[in-house]
């Protein structure tokens, strides 16, 4: 890791930091998003969760929050709501009552059908070739990864 010391002083000026960067694009992402997630019946985070879902169906409350990097008070309310769409159920575990487990209800699943086209009209809007989306995905992460391992250290 390069310390602090070593770097040029950077500007402190909105568009010159890397937090503004990120945040102004989550925020034009999460805009992009919403015309085709409307089509589903789905808010941006509700489709992160259905996402969690998909890949692995039957996990607890615990566990999607972890995922998605959120809060269980956070997750509840929004499971709910998917509760009341009809795409998942919530469950009691049976060795322990105080798990609740979501599962994808048929409607859940058929769901996914209807939602595969979104990441693909994404990468369109991106401007940029699935390459270089690929790469800054990557990058994302590994900086992700980074500023965790920072905040936790």
């Amino acid at each position: 890791m390069t310390s602090p010391d070593a770097l040029p002083v950077f500007p402190l000026e909105l568009d010159q930091q890397l937090c503004f960067a990120l945040y102004s694009t989550s925020l034009a992402m999460t805009k992009a998003y919403k015309p085709l997630l409307e089509k589903l019946g789905l808010t941006y985070p509700q489709y992160l969760a259905m996402l969690v879902l998909w890949e692995a169906d039957d996990l607890t409350v615990k566990e999607i929050a972890a995922r998605l990097s959120l809060d269980s008070a956070t997750m509840t309310p929004l499971l709910k709501r998917l509760e009341a769409q009809g795409y998942v159920e919530r469950v009691r575990g049976v060795e322990d009552e105080r798990q609740v487990y979501i599962r994808l209800t048929h409607a859940g699943r058929a769901l996914k059908q209807s939602a595969r086209g979104v990441p693909a009209e994404i990468y369109c809007a991106s401007g940029s070739d699935i390459d270089a989306m690929l790469r800054l995905r990557g990058d994302l992460a590994r900086l992700r990864t980074s500023l965790n391992a920072y905040s936790d250290s």
